[in-house]
């Protein structure tokens, strides 16, 4: 589905009328918050964000991920598996599952680390423990109370913010910022803060800055026309990618998030490319929801993070990394 075009910004009235259920909603989740989890005998990292759909928690999930193995940590990957059948706690086989069995997002973290899908949140880390992870990276998963967390990182994305500020159904919001903060030990501002989005933190919370950028197989499509197309939570960062790649794009296509690509799509999609003279590219997270007689024919980049200061995410790994407890 496509988020209504009102949680971007202004709205009228919707925001106003739909505050009852704003606040219902608001209410659930902080009693569910309240709930004590299950503490796990190794760290527990959580990329969460107060909004929902996309805002750089899988890339930060796998920097991170990227990090901890630099050092020589074990780490493992914990997420919902969101557009997935499977409730787990299941351990991701790429050869095996597909974007229908376990998400999109599990079948791209699987390229790196081992990785967990569980609607049970507690019991897919008690599964990665038991498979010897000393370190669980969580994709998602700030709201929910299963699972206690040594270190929560709150990612913004600087392009969007947290949208209109209110809350689920009048706006993009899982719950209020401060709520969602009061748990993070520091935010990761994704981009610049385009929206003012830094100015709803509490000023005590550390803001760590970084920026999308493209993976190395980008290079080869500078100076070439692409026609590019995904259904992720926010389609212009990925065109803004490329562009600064350098390529030049021909044309551009977006979908729902999480969209399940069938043939019919694929066949448009290439017809438009042939049509344009262009390279068809997309996401990783896309590229595992295309039909497999139709991955060779479309190019993936990736993109990955750049930070400002690469020294304040290390250290707030350096305690995870030694398996001591985060000094708060």
């Amino acid at each position: 589905m496509r988020a209504p075009g009102f949680w971007s910004g202004g709205g009228g009235v919707l925001p106003l009328l739909l505050s009852p259920l704003a606040s219902v909603y608001a209410g659930v989740t902080a009693r569910r918050m309240a709930t004590p989890g299950w503490r796990a005998s190794v760290p527990v990292i959580c990329c969460g964000n107060a909004t929902t759909g996309g805002a750089g928690k899988t890339t930060l999930a796998l920097d991170i991920g990227a990090r901890l193995a630099a050092r020589g940590v074990g780490a493992h990957f914990l997420l919902r598996g969101y557009g997935g059948r499977l409730r787990g706690p299941v351990r991701v086989d790429r050869e095996a599952h597909t974007a229908a069995d376990v998400g999109d997002e599990a079948l791209l973290l699987a390229q790196f680390r081992p990785t967990w899908v569980a609607g049970d949140r507690a019991a897919g880390a008690r599964a990665a423990v038991d498979a010897l992870a000393q370190v669980i990276v969580m994709d998602d998963g700030l709201q929910n109370p299963t699972l206690e967390k040594d270190l929560s990182l709150l990612t913004i994305d600087g392009s969007f913010g947290f949208g209109n500020g209110h809350v689920i159904p009048s706006g993009p919001l899982r719950e209020p910022v401060a709520a969602a903060a009061a748990r993070c030990q520091a935010a990761v501002l994704i981009g610049p803060d385009e929206t003012g989005a830094l100015a709803a933190l509490p000023p005590h919370l550390p803001v760590l800055r970084a920026r999308l950028v493209p993976g190395p197989e980008a290079a080869s499509l500078a100076g070439r026309a692409v026609m590019a197309f995904c259904g992720i939570g926010n389609p212009s960062k990925f065109f803004a990618t490329l562009v600064e790649a350098g390529a030049t794009l021909a044309g551009r296509t977006s979908f729902a998030d999480h969209y399940p690509y069938d043939d019919g799509d694929m066949e448009t999609l290439l017809r438009e490319a042939a049509s344009l003279r262009a390279t068809p590219v997309t996401t990783r997270k896309d590229f595992v929801r295309i039909p497999q007689k139709f991955r060779a024919a479309v190019t993936v980049v990736s993109v990955g993070l750049e930070w400002a200061e690469s020294s304040e995410i290390e250290a707030l790994l350096e305690p995870m990394a030694l398996r001591l407890p985060l000094a708060l």
